[in-house]
């Protein structure tokens, strides 16, 4: 089982942090969290892993109406939130990969009825968010 959605971006990651935030924004989601994860790993482990890792960023990415009702359904489900979108550059110059995660990834782990309708309106709106991403570069590329 896939437990994310991948696209590829032809924007320069830094640009591309910027235009997931709003690609987001846009379906209701905000940001709690972020992680630089290159800068972590350089602070823990030295400049050589940060540098193997490459540019790489979590967004702790949450929609609180959509939130409110998995946890009103499930509290246990707070273990899961918020739903992580990664940027990270690819290999390739000016090209950045966006993953968010699945959100049926949950429907697999709970069987509240509750929780499959919020798993389905997040996956709506996180594939709205990446498709918008991609339509919205397609003009600069």
């Amino acid at each position: 089982m896939s437990y994310t959605r991948s696209i590829t971006i032809p924007l320069p990651y830094t640009q591309a942090i910027e235009r997931t935030r709003e690609s987001l924004a846009e379906q209701g989601f905000g940001i709690l969290s972020e992680i630089d994860v290159k800068a972590t790993f350089e602070r823990k482990l030295g400049a050589e892993s940060a540098e193997a890792l490459g540019d790489y960023v979590i967004l702790g990415a949450c929609n609180p109406g959509l939130a409110s009702k998995a946890l009103a359904a499930e509290p246990q489900l707070g273990a899961l939130l918020p739903c992580n979108v990664v940027v990270r550059r690819s290999s390739q110059d000016d090209q950045t990969i966006v993953e968010a995660v699945d959100p049926q990834t949950l429907v697999q782990l709970s069987d509240a009825p509750q929780v499959r309708e919020v798993a389905d309106d997040a996956e709506t709106r996180l594939r709205a968010a990446l498709a918008s991403l991609e339509s919205g570069t397609s003009d600069t590329a």
